[in-house]
C-alpha cells in the first residue's frame, strides 16, 4: 500500500501531459463531488445520520463504497508499479489484499453490524468495562488512521504537483494544504452520507478507468495475454518477471519478510477501523454480508485489471523507463495512460487517482473523529451525559484538528519514504484490533485486562519493531538513511506483533482476577448471531 511513494519527486514534471488540461479535469471532479456532498448533507439530522449515514444504504451501494474506501491510490499506482518492476512478486500484493476480505466476510462483518452502534469500541466494550476498553480502542483507531492519513496526504501532494508541473517544495506544501482543506470541507458538511456517495462515484470511476485501460492494453497484443507476458519478459530482458522470487527470494530474511507482509495484509483488513465502520451504514446484518460480497467482486475485478496493467506497463514502457521517471515505481500507471491515450487519458486517470486519495482520506477522517467524539468524549469524559447534538459538535471539531495534523504530517513527510506508514497501518490494525475483536466475539472468558493488554501490547510492539527495522534506518531507502539503529531485520513487524497480541489477550484474560458479566456475554452472543436488539435504520 505504498501510497505516498506516489510520484515522490516532481522533477521535470512539466513534461508529463498538459497541466491546464489536468487542472480543468480536477476542478470539474471536485465541483461535481461537492454538489453531491451538499445534497447528501441535507438529511444529517441525528448522530446516526452523521456517523453511519442513517444506516440507509443498501448492500450494493455500501459494497461499492467499501471498494471505494479500500482501493486507495496505493492499490492503483503502487501495485501496477510493483508488477511492472517485480512481476509475479508484485502481484502477491493484489492477492493478499483480496484474500483479506474473506477474513472480514466470514469472521467479522455480520457479527459486528449486529453488536455495534457507530465504532469498533462499541463492540469491544459491549460486555467489558467501558472506560479502559474505549480509551485503548480509541488510541489504536487514531494511530491507524493517522498513519494512513499521512501517507495519503503526502501522496496527494506529490501526485498533483507532478501533474501541475510544480517542482519546488513550497508549491507541493500548498497542494497538501488544499487537499487537506477540501477533505475537512467534505467531512464537515457531508458526514458519512456525503463521504459514502463520494466513495461510490470514485469506485465506479476507478474501476471503469482501469477497465478501459485494461481492454486497450490487451487490444494492442491481440487480446492474447501470453503474448503480453512474453513482451514484458523481452523488454525486461529476463524471464524472472514471470516467476516467483524476483523480490522475495534472495535470502532467508526476505522470505520471512514475505510471510510477515502476507500476515499483515491478510489479517489487517478485518481490523482497519475505517473499513469496519462501513458495516454500520447498512440497515441489517444481511445487507452487511451482501455489501462485503459486492466489495469482493469489485475489488477482485480491479486486482485482475492491475495484473494486465502492470505487465502492460512493463511491456510498453519498460522497467528502466519507469524507474527513471520522476515518481519511480509509482508512476507506471500514469505513464501507461499517457502512452495509450495521451494527455486526456492521463488527465482523467490522474483525476481518478486524486479522487481516490480524497475519498479514502475523508473516510479515515470521519472514522477518527467518530472514535474520539463517541468513545472518548461521550462515553468517558462526559460519562454518557451528553446529547447527540453535542457529540456531533465535538466530532466536527475533531475533524478540523485531525485535518490540521494530517496536513502538517503530510508536509513533513514530503519526499520521504512513507511506504512504512501504510505497512504500519496494516500491521497495527492486525496487531492491535483484530485479536481483540475476534476474542470478544468468540471467546466467553475474554476480560477487560486481556483486551487492554492485547491492544496496547499489539500497538506498542508493532510501532517499536518498525522504528528498529531497516525501513526506518540503515539502508539508502530508509526514512533516515544516514543513521543505523536497525536491530530488527524485517521490514514488516506482523510476524512478531500479531501472534504477540493474540498471546497477550489470552494471558491478560487468564491472569485477570475480575470476572466479567456472564449475562452480558450471553446477550452479546445472541445479538451478534441473530441481530435481536441491533441498531435499526433511521426513518426520515
Amino acid at each position: 500500500m505504498t501510497t505516498s511513494l506516489i510520484l515522490a519527486q516532481a522533477a521535470g514534471a512539466t513534461s508529463v501531459g498538459n497541466p491546464w488540461v489536468n487542472i480543468a479535469i480536477f476542478a470539474g471532479f471536485v465541483g461535481v463531488t461537492l454538489v453531491i456532498v451538499l445534497r447528501a448533507s441535507k438529511n444529517n439530522k441525528t448522530a446516526a445520520d452523521y456517523y453511519a449515514g442513517g444506516r440507509s444504504f443498501t448492500g450494493t451501494q455500501n459494497g461499492t463504497a467499501i471498494a471505494g474506501d479500500y482501493l486507495s491510490a496505493a492499490s492503483f499506482l503502487g501495485i501496477v508499479g510493483a508488477i511492472a518492476i517485480n512481476g509475479y512478486d508484485g502481484f502477491l500484493y493484489s492477492i493478499g489484499f483480496l484474500v483479506a476480505w474473506l477474513v472480514a466476510l466470514l469472521l467479522v462483518a455480520e457479527l459486528l453490524r449486529n453488536t455495534g452502534k457507530f465504532t469498533m469500541a462499541d463492540v469491544l466494550s459491549f460486555r467489558l468495562r467501558q472506560k479502559p476498553v474505549r480509551i485503548a480502542a480509541a488510541i489504536s483507531t487514531l494511530a491507524v488512521c493517522l498513519f494512513y492519513l499521512l501517507a495519503q496526504m503526502a501522496g496527494a501532494g506529490a501526485l498533483v504537483s507532478l501533474l501541475l508541473g510544480i517542482d519546488e517544495k513550497l508549491g507541493q506544501s500548498l497542494v497538501i494544504v488544499v487537499v487537506g482543506a477540501l477533505m475537512i470541507l467534505y467531512v464537515l458538511v457531508g458526514g458519512m452520507k456525503g463521504t459514502t456517495w463520494v466513495q461510490i462515484i470514485k469506485a465506479c470511476l476507478l474501476i471503469a478507468g482501469t477497465a478501459v485501460m485494461t481492454v486497450w492494453t490487451l487490444a494492442l497484443f491481440g487480446f492474447n495475454f501470453s503474448e503480453l507476458l512474453g513482451a514484458a519478459a523481452n523488454v525486461a530482458g529476463t524471464d524472472a518477471v514471470l516467476n516467483p522470487g524476483l523480490q522475495y527470494g534472495a535470502s532467508s530474511a526476505s522470505k520471512f519478510d514475505f510471510i510477515s507482509l502476507a500476515l499483515a495484509l491478510v489479517l489487517g483488513t478485518a481490523g482497519l477501523p475505517h473499513v469496519l465502520m462501513r458495516f454500520y451504514t447498512v440497515p441489517t446484518a444481511k445487507e452487511a454480508r451482501k455489501s462485503v460480497v459486492w466489495a469482493i467482486w469489485l475489488i477482485g475485478a480491479f486486482y485482475l485489471f492491475t495484473l494486465v496493467l502492470g505487465y502492460g506497463a512493463g511491456a510498453l514502457i519498460g522497467p528502466e523507463r519507469i524507474k527513471a521517471a520522476p515518481g519511480g515505481v509509482n508512476s507506471a500507471a500514469p505513464l501507461l495512460a499517457y502512452e495509450l491515450g495521451g494527455t486526456l487519458l492521463l488527465g482523467l486517470i490522474s483525476a481518478v487517482a486524486f479522487a481516490t486519495i480524497l475519498a479514502v482520506v475523508a473516510g479515515l477522517t470521519i472514522t477518527a473523529a467518530a472514535s474520539f467524539a463517541h468513545d472518548v468524549y461521550a462515553s468517558v469524559l462526559a460519562k454518557g451525559k451528553t446529547t447527540p447534538a453535542q457529540e456531533m459538535k465535538v466530532a466536527r471539531r475533531t475533524v478540523i484538528v485531525i485535518g490540521i495534523l494530517s496536513i502538517a504530517g503530510g508536509i513533513g513527510a514530503q519526499g520521504q519514504n512513507v511506504a512504512f506508514l501504510v505497512a504500519l497501518a496494516f500491521a497495527v490494525a492486525a496487531s492491535a484490533n483484530l485479536p481483540t475483536i475476534l476474542y470478544s466475539l468468540f471467546w466467553k472468558k475474554f476480560t477487560t485486562q486481556g483486551a487492554v493488554w492485547s491492544m496496547i501490547g499489539g500497538l506498542g510492539s508493532a510501532i517499536l519493531l518498525i522504528v528498529f527495522s531497516p525501513v526506518f534506518s540503515g539502508r539508502e531507502t530508509s526514512m533516515i538513511p544516514t543513521a543505523d539503529f536497525a536491530l530488527f531485520p524485517l521490514a514488516n513487524p506482523g510476524i512478531v506483533s500479531i501472534p504477540l497480541a493474540f498471546f497477550l489477550g489470552w494471558l491478560g484474560s487468564v491472569l485477570d482476577k475480575r470476572t466479567e458479566d456472564v449475562s452480558k456475554s450471553a446477550e452479546m452472543e445472541v445479538r451478534s448471531l441473530t441481530g435481536v436488539g441491533a441498531e435499526k435504520a433511521v426513518d426520515h
